[in-house]
Protein backbone atom coordinates (compact mmCIF):
# COMPACT_ATOMS: atom_id res chain seq x y z
CA UNK A 1 0.00 0.00 0.00
CA UNK A 2 1.18 3.69 -0.84
CA UNK A 3 0.81 6.12 1.82
CA UNK A 4 1.84 9.30 2.90
CA UNK A 5 3.35 9.78 6.18
CA UNK A 6 2.35 13.00 8.61
CA UNK A 7 3.59 14.04 11.76
CA UNK A 8 0.88 16.63 13.60
CA UNK A 9 3.26 18.30 16.38
CA UNK A 10 0.73 19.92 18.82
CA UNK A 11 0.89 22.21 22.14
CA UNK A 12 -0.35 19.19 23.62
CA UNK A 13 0.31 15.92 21.96
CA UNK A 14 2.32 15.10 19.29
CA UNK A 15 0.28 12.58 16.42
CA UNK A 16 1.82 10.69 13.55
CA UNK A 17 -1.40 9.37 10.80
CA UNK A 18 -0.50 7.38 7.49
CA UNK A 19 -2.82 8.42 4.78
CA UNK A 20 -3.79 5.50 1.55
CA UNK A 21 -4.05 7.63 -1.97
CA UNK A 22 -7.67 8.58 -1.39
CA UNK A 23 -6.74 10.65 1.31
CA UNK A 24 -8.47 8.53 4.29
CA UNK A 25 -6.11 7.91 7.20
CA UNK A 26 -5.28 3.90 7.89
CA UNK A 27 -3.31 4.15 10.85
CA UNK A 28 -2.48 6.31 13.38
CA UNK A 29 -1.09 6.74 16.69
CA UNK A 30 -0.66 9.85 19.63
CA UNK A 31 1.18 10.85 23.08
CA UNK A 32 0.80 13.22 25.31
CA UNK A 33 4.01 15.30 27.04
CA UNK A 34 4.47 17.36 29.89
CA UNK A 35 3.29 21.32 29.86
CA UNK A 36 6.14 22.37 32.22
CA UNK A 37 4.49 25.75 34.47
CA UNK A 38 7.30 27.31 36.84
CA UNK A 39 5.18 30.65 37.28
CA UNK A 40 1.40 32.16 36.06
CA UNK A 41 1.66 32.98 32.37
CA UNK A 42 5.05 30.15 31.97
CA UNK A 43 4.83 27.86 30.00
CA UNK A 44 7.53 25.75 28.30
CA UNK A 45 7.96 22.07 27.13
CA UNK A 46 11.33 20.11 27.07
CA UNK A 47 11.98 19.45 22.76
CA UNK A 48 14.22 16.12 23.78
CA UNK A 49 10.65 14.94 25.38
CA UNK A 50 8.73 16.00 22.16
CA UNK A 51 11.25 14.23 20.05
CA UNK A 52 11.05 10.85 21.93
CA UNK A 53 7.36 10.93 21.42
CA UNK A 54 7.61 11.84 17.51
CA UNK A 55 9.40 8.30 17.36
CA UNK A 56 7.54 6.53 19.18
CA UNK A 57 4.27 7.74 17.81
CA UNK A 58 5.94 7.08 14.27
CA UNK A 59 7.17 3.56 15.18
CA UNK A 60 3.25 2.79 16.38
CA UNK A 61 1.22 3.87 13.51
CA UNK A 62 3.72 2.18 11.33
CA UNK A 63 3.36 -1.22 12.97
CA UNK A 64 -0.48 -0.66 13.14
CA UNK A 65 -0.88 -0.27 9.89
CA UNK A 66 1.30 -2.82 8.51
CA UNK A 67 -0.46 -5.48 10.75
CA UNK A 68 -3.86 -4.54 8.86
CA UNK A 69 -2.42 -3.86 5.43
CA UNK A 70 0.99 -5.65 4.80
CA UNK A 71 4.22 -3.90 3.72
CA UNK A 72 3.76 -0.31 3.56
CA UNK A 73 5.35 1.88 0.43
CA UNK A 74 5.70 5.27 2.70
CA UNK A 75 5.90 8.10 -0.62
CA UNK A 76 6.39 11.02 1.48
CA UNK A 77 6.54 12.74 5.55
CA UNK A 78 4.66 15.80 5.72
CA UNK A 79 5.28 17.72 9.21
CA UNK A 80 2.70 20.26 10.50
CA UNK A 81 3.52 21.53 14.43
CA UNK A 82 2.66 24.36 16.95
CA UNK A 83 3.56 27.43 15.52
CA UNK A 84 5.66 30.34 17.22
CA UNK A 85 6.94 28.15 19.81
CA UNK A 86 10.92 28.72 20.26
CA UNK A 87 13.28 26.23 20.77
CA UNK A 88 17.31 27.30 21.04
CA UNK A 89 19.78 24.03 20.79
CA UNK A 90 23.91 24.12 20.40
CA UNK A 91 25.25 23.23 17.30
CA UNK A 92 28.09 20.89 18.35
CA UNK A 93 25.86 18.49 20.44
CA UNK A 94 22.28 18.89 18.68
CA UNK A 95 20.95 19.27 22.11
CA UNK A 96 18.22 22.22 23.27
CA UNK A 97 19.71 25.09 25.51
CA UNK A 98 16.74 25.42 27.16
CA UNK A 99 12.82 24.15 26.89
CA UNK A 100 11.41 25.97 24.45
CA UNK A 101 9.16 28.49 25.19
CA UNK A 102 5.08 27.96 24.31
CA UNK A 103 3.74 30.19 21.71
CA UNK A 104 0.87 31.30 24.54
CA UNK A 105 3.49 32.17 27.32
CA UNK A 106 3.41 35.65 28.04
CA UNK A 107 6.75 36.06 30.05
CA UNK A 108 7.64 38.51 27.16
CA UNK A 109 5.31 41.07 28.20
CA UNK A 110 7.71 43.66 29.17
CA UNK A 111 10.42 43.49 26.17
CA UNK A 112 7.02 43.97 24.11
CA UNK A 113 5.56 47.12 26.30
CA UNK A 114 9.29 48.43 25.96
CA UNK A 115 9.05 47.87 22.33
CA UNK A 116 6.06 49.31 21.98
CA UNK A 117 7.28 52.66 23.90
CA UNK A 118 10.71 52.50 22.06
CA UNK A 119 8.87 52.93 18.78
CA UNK A 120 5.74 54.38 19.35
CA UNK A 121 2.81 51.89 18.26
CA UNK A 122 1.84 48.30 18.76
CA UNK A 123 1.86 48.49 15.11
CA UNK A 124 5.72 49.24 14.29
CA UNK A 125 6.45 45.85 12.57
CA UNK A 126 3.22 45.47 10.47
CA UNK A 127 4.05 46.78 6.69
CA UNK A 128 7.22 44.78 7.27
CA UNK A 129 6.17 41.43 9.07
CA UNK A 130 2.00 41.69 9.05
CA UNK A 131 1.99 41.18 13.11
CA UNK A 132 1.89 43.37 15.88
CA UNK A 133 4.14 43.68 18.71
CA UNK A 134 2.91 40.77 20.79
CA UNK A 135 4.33 37.84 23.35
CA UNK A 136 2.43 35.77 20.87
CA UNK A 137 5.40 35.66 18.07
CA UNK A 138 8.58 33.94 18.32
CA UNK A 139 11.06 36.90 18.09
CA UNK A 140 9.99 38.09 21.82
CA UNK A 141 11.05 34.15 22.85
CA UNK A 142 14.36 34.71 21.13
CA UNK A 143 14.96 37.97 22.70
CA UNK A 144 13.89 36.59 26.64
CA UNK A 145 16.14 33.58 26.30
CA UNK A 146 19.02 35.77 25.01
CA UNK A 147 18.49 38.23 28.25
CA UNK A 148 17.85 35.80 30.88
CA UNK A 149 19.69 32.33 29.51
CA UNK A 150 23.69 32.60 29.20
CA UNK A 151 24.19 30.09 27.45
CA UNK A 152 22.09 30.97 24.71
CA UNK A 153 23.17 34.47 24.68
CA UNK A 154 27.07 33.31 24.08
CA UNK A 155 25.88 29.99 21.89
CA UNK A 156 23.68 33.09 20.00
CA UNK A 157 26.27 35.51 20.09
CA UNK A 158 29.11 32.99 18.90
CA UNK A 159 27.41 31.55 16.20
CA UNK A 160 27.25 28.04 17.70
CA UNK A 161 23.34 28.22 18.23
CA UNK A 162 20.40 26.77 15.91
CA UNK A 163 17.21 28.68 16.36
CA UNK A 164 13.75 28.39 15.26
CA UNK A 165 10.13 26.94 15.67
CA UNK A 166 9.62 23.42 16.03
CA UNK A 167 9.31 22.51 12.26
CA UNK A 168 12.99 23.33 12.55
CA UNK A 169 13.83 21.24 15.53
CA UNK A 170 12.05 18.37 14.13
CA UNK A 171 13.48 18.72 10.47
CA UNK A 172 16.90 18.80 12.09
CA UNK A 173 16.64 15.81 14.54
CA UNK A 174 14.99 13.73 11.48
CA UNK A 175 17.44 14.31 9.20
CA UNK A 176 20.28 13.17 11.66
CA UNK A 177 20.47 15.80 14.07
CA UNK A 178 23.82 16.83 15.29
CA UNK A 179 25.45 14.50 12.37
CA UNK A 180 24.47 16.64 9.52
CA UNK A 181 20.65 16.91 9.94
CA UNK A 182 18.94 20.12 8.01
CA UNK A 183 18.39 23.84 9.41
CA UNK A 184 15.34 24.69 7.39
CA UNK A 185 11.98 26.03 8.11
CA UNK A 186 8.78 27.15 5.73
CA UNK A 187 7.14 30.19 5.08
CA UNK A 188 4.52 29.36 7.01
CA UNK A 189 6.29 29.15 10.39
CA UNK A 190 8.78 31.52 9.26
CA UNK A 191 5.96 34.38 8.79
CA UNK A 192 5.06 33.75 12.44
CA UNK A 193 8.56 34.67 13.65
CA UNK A 194 7.86 38.50 13.24
CA UNK A 195 11.53 38.23 11.26
CA UNK A 196 10.37 37.37 7.77
CA UNK A 197 9.15 40.15 5.46
CA UNK A 198 5.74 38.87 4.33
CA UNK A 199 6.28 39.92 0.57
CA UNK A 200 9.30 39.13 -0.25
CA UNK A 201 9.05 35.72 2.01
CA UNK A 202 12.43 36.33 3.22
CA UNK A 203 14.22 37.19 6.43
CA UNK A 204 14.08 40.71 7.40
CA UNK A 205 17.41 41.87 7.93
CA UNK A 206 16.77 45.38 9.67
CA UNK A 207 14.35 43.44 11.98
CA UNK A 208 16.54 40.72 12.95
CA UNK A 209 19.23 43.42 13.91
CA UNK A 210 16.69 44.43 16.52
CA UNK A 211 16.10 41.60 17.91
CA UNK A 212 19.72 41.10 18.37
CA UNK A 213 20.15 38.42 15.67
CA UNK A 214 21.40 38.19 11.82
CA UNK A 215 19.48 36.89 9.10
CA UNK A 216 22.55 34.50 7.99
CA UNK A 217 21.92 32.93 11.76
CA UNK A 218 18.10 31.86 10.82
CA UNK A 219 17.22 28.63 8.75
CA UNK A 220 16.86 28.23 5.24
CA UNK A 221 13.29 29.63 4.23
CA UNK A 222 11.18 26.78 1.79
CA UNK A 223 8.02 26.62 0.35
CA UNK A 224 5.43 24.11 1.99
CA UNK A 225 5.61 21.38 -0.59
CA UNK A 226 9.00 20.57 -1.38
CA UNK A 227 11.40 18.54 -0.48
CA UNK A 228 13.27 19.19 3.16
CA UNK A 229 15.56 16.37 3.47
CA UNK A 230 15.05 12.59 4.09
CA UNK A 231 14.38 10.62 7.17
CA UNK A 232 17.95 9.13 8.17
CA UNK A 233 16.79 6.57 10.91
CA UNK A 234 13.64 4.33 12.37
CA UNK A 235 10.72 3.23 10.27
CA UNK A 236 10.63 6.27 7.63
CA UNK A 237 14.32 5.89 7.16
CA UNK A 238 15.05 7.55 4.10
CA UNK A 239 11.75 9.01 3.13
CA UNK A 240 11.78 12.42 1.91
CA UNK A 241 9.95 15.31 4.12
CA UNK A 242 8.36 16.64 1.55
CA UNK A 243 5.52 18.89 3.00
CA UNK A 244 6.05 21.53 6.09
CA UNK A 245 3.66 23.81 7.50
CA UNK A 246 2.04 25.62 10.52
CA UNK A 247 -0.57 23.69 12.05
CA UNK A 248 -3.17 26.66 10.63
CA UNK A 249 -1.83 26.96 7.71
CA UNK A 250 -2.08 22.89 7.25
CA UNK A 251 -5.57 23.13 8.27
CA UNK A 252 -6.61 25.77 5.87
CA UNK A 253 -5.20 23.51 3.25
CA UNK A 254 -6.92 20.53 4.98
CA UNK A 255 -10.23 22.52 5.01
CA UNK A 256 -9.24 22.95 1.23
CA UNK A 257 -9.97 26.58 1.28
CA UNK A 258 -9.63 28.33 -1.97
CA UNK A 259 -9.46 32.34 -2.15
CA UNK A 260 -12.66 34.16 -0.07
CA UNK A 261 -13.05 30.48 1.98
CA UNK A 262 -12.33 30.40 5.84
CA UNK A 263 -11.81 28.14 8.29
CA UNK A 264 -11.73 28.02 12.48
CA UNK A 265 -9.89 25.06 14.25
CA UNK A 266 -10.90 24.84 17.74
CA UNK A 267 -8.06 23.03 19.62
CA UNK A 268 -6.18 24.73 22.68
CA UNK A 269 -6.44 28.26 20.98
CA UNK A 270 -8.90 29.30 18.44
CA UNK A 271 -7.71 30.32 14.87
CA UNK A 272 -9.89 31.61 12.29
CA UNK A 273 -7.99 32.19 8.79
CA UNK A 274 -9.42 33.67 5.44
CA UNK A 275 -7.44 32.60 2.37
CA UNK A 276 -7.25 36.25 0.52
CA UNK A 277 -5.27 34.83 -2.38
CA UNK A 278 -2.50 35.75 -4.17
CA UNK A 279 -1.74 39.36 -2.34
CA UNK A 280 -1.43 39.70 1.30
CA UNK A 281 -4.19 42.00 2.80
CA UNK A 282 -3.46 44.32 5.29
CA UNK A 283 -5.28 44.47 8.06
CA UNK A 284 -6.52 47.85 10.07
CA UNK A 285 -9.13 46.10 12.55
CA UNK A 286 -6.12 43.68 14.83
CA UNK A 287 -5.84 41.01 12.61
CA UNK A 288 -3.13 39.30 11.00
CA UNK A 289 -1.58 39.49 7.50
CA UNK A 290 -0.13 35.75 6.70
CA UNK A 291 1.01 33.38 4.87
CA UNK A 292 -1.72 30.73 3.81
CA UNK A 293 0.23 28.36 2.32
CA UNK A 294 2.44 28.09 -1.36
CA UNK A 295 2.36 24.45 -3.23
CA UNK A 296 6.21 24.77 -4.64
CA UNK A 297 8.62 26.84 -4.83
CA UNK A 298 7.35 27.86 -8.03
CA UNK A 299 4.24 28.56 -7.06
CA UNK A 300 2.48 31.91 -5.91
CA UNK A 301 1.49 32.05 -2.99
CA UNK A 302 -1.96 32.33 -1.05
CA UNK A 303 -1.76 34.81 1.66
CA UNK A 304 -4.56 34.74 4.69
CA UNK A 305 -6.09 36.96 7.60
CA UNK A 306 -5.82 35.19 10.66
CA UNK A 307 -7.65 35.98 13.99
CA UNK A 308 -6.10 34.31 16.71
CA UNK A 309 -7.68 33.32 19.87
CA UNK A 310 -5.55 32.16 22.32
CA UNK A 311 -8.64 30.46 24.55
CA UNK A 312 -10.91 27.89 22.85
CA UNK A 313 -10.31 24.27 24.01
CA UNK A 314 -8.12 24.99 26.86
CA UNK A 315 -10.74 26.75 28.88
CA UNK A 316 -12.85 23.57 28.48
CA UNK A 317 -10.01 22.07 30.07
CA UNK A 318 -9.73 24.54 32.57
CA UNK A 319 -13.39 24.08 33.61
CA UNK A 320 -12.15 20.48 34.25
CA UNK A 321 -8.87 20.83 35.56
CA UNK A 322 -8.66 23.52 37.92
CA UNK A 323 -12.06 24.15 38.64
CA UNK A 324 -14.07 20.76 38.90
CA UNK A 325 -17.13 21.74 37.06
CA UNK A 326 -16.99 18.74 34.59
CA UNK A 327 -15.35 15.62 34.54
CA UNK A 328 -14.52 15.64 30.61
CA UNK A 329 -14.11 17.85 27.88
CA UNK A 330 -17.20 15.78 26.40
CA UNK A 331 -19.13 16.30 29.51
CA UNK A 332 -19.19 20.10 28.97
CA UNK A 333 -21.94 19.69 25.98
CA UNK A 334 -24.50 17.89 27.91
CA UNK A 335 -23.93 20.17 31.20
CA UNK A 336 -24.45 23.25 29.07
CA UNK A 337 -27.35 21.66 27.24
CA UNK A 338 -28.95 21.07 30.40
CA UNK A 339 -30.01 25.24 30.76
CA UNK A 340 -31.43 27.02 28.11
CA UNK A 341 -29.19 29.82 28.50
CA UNK A 342 -26.00 31.84 30.64
CA UNK A 343 -29.22 33.40 32.47
CA UNK A 344 -26.99 36.86 32.35
CA UNK A 345 -23.62 35.37 32.54
CA UNK A 346 -20.93 36.23 30.73
CA UNK A 347 -17.41 34.77 30.58
CA UNK A 348 -13.95 36.46 29.07
CA UNK A 349 -11.77 33.89 29.07
CA UNK A 350 -8.22 36.21 29.35
CA UNK A 351 -6.49 33.86 31.38
CA UNK A 352 -3.24 35.47 29.77
CA UNK A 353 -4.62 38.76 28.06
CA UNK A 354 -6.53 38.58 24.43
CA UNK A 355 -5.30 37.93 21.23
CA UNK A 356 -6.96 39.53 17.82
CA UNK A 357 -8.70 41.61 17.68
CA UNK A 358 -7.86 43.93 20.73
CA UNK A 359 -4.34 42.65 21.47
CA UNK A 360 -4.49 43.27 25.17
CA UNK A 361 -1.93 41.48 26.98
CA UNK A 362 -3.18 43.14 30.87
CA UNK A 363 -6.41 41.65 30.11
CA UNK A 364 -7.19 38.58 32.25
CA UNK A 365 -10.38 36.43 32.66
CA UNK A 366 -13.61 37.65 34.23
CA UNK A 367 -16.78 35.97 34.82
CA UNK A 368 -20.05 39.06 34.61
CA UNK A 369 -23.23 38.89 35.44
CA UNK A 370 -23.56 36.34 38.36
CA UNK A 371 -26.55 36.28 41.07
CA UNK A 372 -27.75 33.95 43.67
CA UNK A 373 -29.94 32.03 40.68
CA UNK A 374 -26.08 30.96 38.82
CA UNK A 375 -24.63 27.12 39.27
CA UNK A 376 -22.44 25.20 37.26
CA UNK A 377 -24.14 24.43 33.71
CA UNK A 378 -24.57 28.67 33.29
CA UNK A 379 -20.61 29.31 33.67
CA UNK A 380 -20.09 26.26 31.17
CA UNK A 381 -22.31 27.34 29.00
CA UNK A 382 -20.76 30.29 29.24
CA UNK A 383 -17.23 29.62 28.39
CA UNK A 384 -18.35 28.19 25.62
CA UNK A 385 -20.79 30.80 23.82
CA UNK A 386 -16.94 32.44 24.68
CA UNK A 387 -15.93 30.66 22.20
CA UNK A 388 -18.53 31.40 19.56
CA UNK A 389 -18.12 35.63 20.60
CA UNK A 390 -14.44 35.36 20.02
CA UNK A 391 -14.97 33.73 16.84
CA UNK A 392 -17.61 36.56 15.86
CA UNK A 393 -15.30 39.70 17.08
CA UNK A 394 -12.78 37.93 14.44
CA UNK A 395 -15.33 37.89 11.73
CA UNK A 396 -16.50 41.38 12.12
CA UNK A 397 -12.82 42.32 11.77
CA UNK A 398 -12.28 40.34 8.73
CA UNK A 399 -15.67 41.67 7.08
CA UNK A 400 -14.16 44.85 7.51
CA UNK A 401 -10.91 44.21 6.04
CA UNK A 402 -11.57 42.12 3.39
CA UNK A 403 -15.18 42.05 2.28
CA UNK A 404 -16.04 39.18 4.08
CA UNK A 405 -19.89 39.01 3.30
CA UNK A 406 -18.71 36.89 0.56
CA UNK A 407 -18.06 34.02 2.16
CA UNK A 408 -21.25 32.02 3.20
CA UNK A 409 -19.85 29.22 5.20
CA UNK A 410 -17.34 28.66 7.68
CA UNK A 411 -15.39 25.53 7.88
CA UNK A 412 -14.16 24.20 11.67
CA UNK A 413 -12.51 21.53 12.77
CA UNK A 414 -9.91 20.89 15.70
CA UNK A 415 -11.16 18.42 18.88
CA UNK A 416 -13.59 21.15 19.99
CA UNK A 417 -15.90 21.00 17.24
CA UNK A 418 -17.06 17.28 18.30
CA UNK A 419 -19.04 19.72 20.34
CA UNK A 420 -22.41 19.70 18.67
CA UNK A 421 -24.04 22.15 21.13
CA UNK A 422 -20.49 24.65 20.14
CA UNK A 423 -20.95 24.31 16.82
CA UNK A 424 -24.46 25.04 16.98
CA UNK A 425 -24.22 28.30 18.73
CA UNK A 426 -21.31 29.55 16.48
CA UNK A 427 -23.73 29.19 13.58
CA UNK A 428 -25.70 31.48 15.87
CA UNK A 429 -23.58 33.72 16.66
CA UNK A 430 -21.72 33.84 13.12
CA UNK A 431 -25.41 33.98 11.14
CA UNK A 432 -24.01 31.52 8.51
CA UNK A 433 -23.84 28.23 8.15
CA UNK A 434 -20.92 25.94 9.61
CA UNK A 435 -19.52 22.74 8.24
CA UNK A 436 -17.85 20.12 10.12
CA UNK A 437 -15.73 17.25 8.03
CA UNK A 438 -16.01 13.53 8.90
CA UNK A 439 -12.11 14.03 9.47
CA UNK A 440 -11.67 16.03 12.04
CA UNK A 441 -7.52 16.13 11.59
CA UNK A 442 -7.17 18.71 8.87
CA UNK A 443 -3.92 19.43 10.33
CA UNK A 444 -2.32 16.24 9.73
CA UNK A 445 -4.37 15.78 6.65
CA UNK A 446 -3.29 19.41 5.23
CA UNK A 447 0.45 18.62 5.73
CA UNK A 448 -0.27 15.23 3.47
CA UNK A 449 -1.88 17.21 1.25
CA UNK A 450 1.14 19.15 0.63
CA UNK A 451 4.10 16.52 1.19
CA UNK A 452 1.73 14.65 -1.46
CA UNK A 453 2.01 17.47 -3.88
CA UNK A 454 5.73 17.90 -2.97
CA UNK A 455 6.88 14.52 -4.54
CA UNK A 456 3.69 14.57 -7.05
CA UNK A 457 1.91 11.76 -5.14
CA UNK A 458 -1.03 14.01 -5.71
CA UNK A 459 -1.74 16.74 -8.04
CA UNK A 460 -2.62 20.65 -6.64
CA UNK A 461 -5.61 20.39 -8.68
CA UNK A 462 -7.19 17.11 -7.13
CA UNK A 463 -6.10 18.31 -3.77
CA UNK A 464 -8.38 21.49 -3.96
CA UNK A 465 -10.75 20.40 -6.06
CA UNK A 466 -11.67 17.04 -4.75
CA UNK A 467 -14.90 16.41 -3.22
CA UNK A 468 -13.57 15.83 0.69
CA UNK A 469 -16.81 13.60 1.52
CA UNK A 470 -16.57 10.94 -1.15
CA UNK A 471 -13.76 8.56 -1.44
CA UNK A 472 -13.88 4.33 -1.91
CA UNK A 473 -12.78 4.04 1.46
CA UNK A 474 -13.85 5.43 5.01
CA UNK A 475 -11.48 3.87 7.61
CA UNK A 476 -10.74 5.88 10.63
CA UNK A 477 -13.56 7.97 9.65
CA UNK A 478 -16.66 8.63 11.23
CA UNK A 479 -19.00 9.78 7.97
CA UNK A 480 -21.71 10.69 10.87
CA UNK A 481 -19.19 13.64 11.83
CA UNK A 482 -19.91 15.41 8.69
CA UNK A 483 -22.65 18.13 9.05
CA UNK A 484 -24.05 21.47 8.99
CA UNK A 485 -24.98 23.56 11.35
CA UNK A 486 -27.59 26.74 10.61
CA UNK A 487 -28.45 29.76 12.70
CA UNK A 488 -31.73 28.85 14.97
CA UNK A 489 -31.29 32.13 16.49
CA UNK A 490 -32.48 35.60 15.00
CA UNK A 491 -29.96 38.22 13.83
CA UNK A 492 -31.70 40.81 17.00
CA UNK A 493 -31.35 38.65 19.62
CA UNK A 494 -27.84 37.39 18.56
CA UNK A 495 -26.41 41.02 18.34
CA UNK A 496 -28.48 41.97 21.65
CA UNK A 497 -26.12 39.22 23.13
CA UNK A 498 -23.08 40.20 21.43
CA UNK A 499 -22.85 43.63 22.83
CA UNK A 500 -23.45 42.39 26.43
CA UNK A 501 -20.88 40.11 26.08
CA UNK A 502 -18.55 42.70 24.40
CA UNK A 503 -19.44 45.15 27.42
CA UNK A 504 -17.87 42.09 29.58
CA UNK A 505 -14.69 42.12 27.05
CA UNK A 506 -13.84 45.94 28.12
CA UNK A 507 -14.27 44.86 31.70
CA UNK A 508 -11.18 42.75 31.23
CA UNK A 509 -9.16 44.94 30.02
CA UNK A 510 -6.11 46.35 32.53
CA UNK A 511 -6.32 43.87 35.04
CA UNK A 512 -3.03 41.98 35.02
CA UNK A 513 -1.80 44.24 38.09
CA UNK A 514 -4.53 41.63 40.08
CA UNK A 515 -2.22 38.71 39.50
CA UNK A 516 0.62 40.44 41.03
CA UNK A 517 1.88 39.15 44.58
CA UNK A 518 0.12 40.26 47.74
CA UNK A 519 2.61 38.85 49.87
CA UNK A 520 4.71 41.57 51.62
CA UNK A 521 8.66 40.64 50.27
CA UNK A 522 11.33 39.18 52.36
CA UNK A 523 13.84 41.67 53.59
Amino acid sequence: MEVIATIDQGTQSTRVYLYDSDANPVASHHVEFTQHRERAGWIEHDPAEIWQGVQECTEQAVKTAEKEHGKLNIKAVGITNQRETTVVWDKASGKPLHNAIVWMDNRTEQICADMEQRFGSKDHFRPVTGLPISTYFTSYKLKWLMDNVPKVSKAISSNQAYLGTMDTWLIYRLTGGADGGAYVTDISNAARTNLMEIRSRKWHPETCRTFGLQADMLAEIKSNAEIFGHVKEGPLKGVPIAGCLGDQHAALLGQRCKPQQAKNTYGTGCFLLLNTGEEPQESKHGLLTTIGYQLGPKEAPQYALEGSIAIGGAGVSWLRDQMGLINSAEESEAVASSVRDTAGVYFVPAFGGLLAPHWQGDARGVIVGLTSYTNKAHVVRALLQAICWQAREVMDAMQKDADFSQVQLLKVDGGASNNNLLMQMQADALQIPVHRPSHLETTSLGAAFAAGIGVGFWTKDWVLNADPERSNSQKQTDPSKSRVWRPQVDKDTTSRQYSKWQKAVKLSFGLADLAESDQPSES
